[in-house]
């Protein structure tokens, strides 16, 4: 009894579009398809084979019939499993891809993900990648560092200066423009960049260099269209990178390093994060984008010496850091990253606060925690330390239902620090202050405003009409001590009426 042979798809490469340098084995395997199908019509190779009468099918009908790459590509795999699947098993198909079949080839990736569960025998032949001529044509050796990406999905995060860099499947200007404004993130508008097109083909290859703002004003893309940037040392380049940033502040902390730098602990670099993080402040309040540039920078440089401290004693990386932080935005943003939904802030912010939650159950570091208020920073400004612990507290409905109770309050602690002003003790008078302040937060919370920025904004408008004040005095030629409380508050009231 003989075994049913098992359907086949053969996948050759036609090479980059040059003749003579299609394979001998590729040419006999097509010379003698009995069943051949190509995936584009739009490629160099056809002239040969329409030459010699070898007849073959298509599948340009897909682009035309789907809206995107993927889909294309999704139908071609499926359509030629089912083929496959369809014959008697007396003749494999033959599949003939541009290029080598296992370069920026995605109809050839699927099939490897499925001919195997559907009973089918996939067999690749090799041919000329468009790698080859590139290699050639734009002169440059791959050992020297080098990476292949694909313009449809290419990130920012993927560029890598130091690297020669081929962009393949910019099909046309419109991919082109995206790509341009991709490659921006990382390089100058004016950084020069190669497009080639057809390379290896005789009276159809072009090889341009232009400057990346004009990436998608030049004519030419197709299916044989690449862009290429060679490999930069250029220290404007690397110095976009985290991972220069990376290794300079591990230069700067070794033997070789510098010693203020080296000397350095968590306890004695403790304050400069604090400070940091205020003038980062002030650059957000002035509305200062070259200052909140800057302070950005020596916020993250804080973040970047103490991780450094850390991996040196092998505790953890800045990297370590950078996971956690991923892996903590995925998890809390089920709306975005998951199958929650989320159709206002609102609901965003119970998501967040659900998932802060089940993160706490899993780390186990709830159990750690023997009161509801614990988690809250000791050195946050007392201001904000007492806001949130009166959030923390109301959650549990330890908290009034409205305003007017909350103002009652307020009117107390008013007296009682009246009390204490004229007959108490220093102690008794800084508790009794500190009780009026407390329940001035409560009132912040039920009127939705954080009592930091409320007061951020008046010191604010304080230092403006105080400003006037001084100037009216300099325009005068008078000092403070030649004028007095009922005039100032005339200028005060000059200001305020200004505002």
């Amino acid at each position: 009894m003989m075994l049913q042979q098992k359907p086949a798809i053969t996948v050759v490469g036609l090479g980059s579009g040059d003749a003579d340098q299609l394979t001998l084995g590729v040419w006999r395997r097509l010379q003698n398809a009995s069943r051949l199908y190509v995936r584009t019509e739009h490629h160099p190779m056809m002239n040969l084979l329409q030459e010699n009468g070898i007849r073959y099918e298509s599948f340009d009908r897909f682009y035309e019939a789907h809206d995107s790459f993927p889909d294309v590509y999704e139908a071609i795999a499926s359509e030629l499993i089912s083929l496959a699947s369809s014959a008697d098993g007396s003749s494999d198909i033959l599949y003939a891809v541009p290029g080598h079949p296992m370069v920026a080839e995605r109809t050839v990736q699927l099939l490897r993900e499925r001919c195997g569960d559907a009973g089918i025998q996939l067999n690749i032949l090799g041919g000329e990648s468009f790698l080859d001529q590139a290699f050639v044509r734009l002169g440059f050796d791959p050992i020297e560092g080098f990476q292949l990406l694909d313009a449809a999905d290419l990130k920012p995060s993927q560029l890598q200066p130091a690297l020669h860099t081929v962009i393949g499947q910019v099909y046309d200007v419109f991919t082109a423009s995206d790509l341009k404004l991709t490659l921006m993130e990382r390089y100058p508008d004016d950084h020069p960049v190669v497009v080639g097109h057809a390379l290896g083909v005789a009276d159809e290859e072009s090889i341009v260099t232009v400057p990346l703002y004009e990436l998608d004003r030049i004519d030419g893309y197709g299916n044989l269209s690449l862009v290429f940037l060679p490999r930069s040392d250029d220290e404007a380049l690397q110095n976009r990178s985290f991972d220069r940033l990376h290794e300079i502040v591990s230069i700067l902390r070794s033997p070789e390093g510098c010693p203020w730098d080296r000397e350095q602990t968590h306890q004695s670099i403790r304050k400069n994060f604090i400070e940091e993080l205020y003038e980062a402040l002030e650059a957000l309040d002035n509305d200062d984008p070259d200052g909140m540039r800057e302070e950005f920078g020596d916020v993250i440089l804080q973040v970047m010496l103490h991780s450094q401290m850390e991996e040196e004693v092998g505790s953890f990386s800045v990297y370590d850091v950078i996971q956690t932080l991923n892996e903590k935005l995925i998890f809390r943003h089920p709306h975005v990253f998951g199958d929650r939904g989320a159709s206002n802030a609102e609901e965003a912010l119970g998501n967040w606060e659900q998932m802060k939650a089940e993160e706490k159950k899993r780390t186990g570091e709830a159990e750690k925690r023997k009161s509801l208020l614990d988690g809250i920073p000791k050195d946050l400004p007392a201001l904000m330390r007492a806001y949130k612990i009166q959030k923390k507290a109301a959650k549990v409905g330890f908290d009034w239902d409205d305003l007017d109770p909350v103002l009652a309050k307020i009117q107390e602690e008013l007296g009682e620090l009246r009390e204490a002003a004229s007959e108490g003790t220093p102690d008794e008078k800084i508790g009794e202050l500190g009780d009026l302040l407390f329940a001035v937060v409560n009132a912040a919370r039920f009127v939705d405003a954080d009592p930091e920025e409320a007061l951020a904004r008046t010191n604010a408008k304080f230092m403006r009409r105080f400003a006037y004040i001084e100037e009216c005095l300099r325009i005068e030629g008078r000092t403070f001590d030649q004028t007095d409380l009922v005039e100032m508050d005339r200028f005060w009231e000059e200001a305020k009426a200004k505002e």
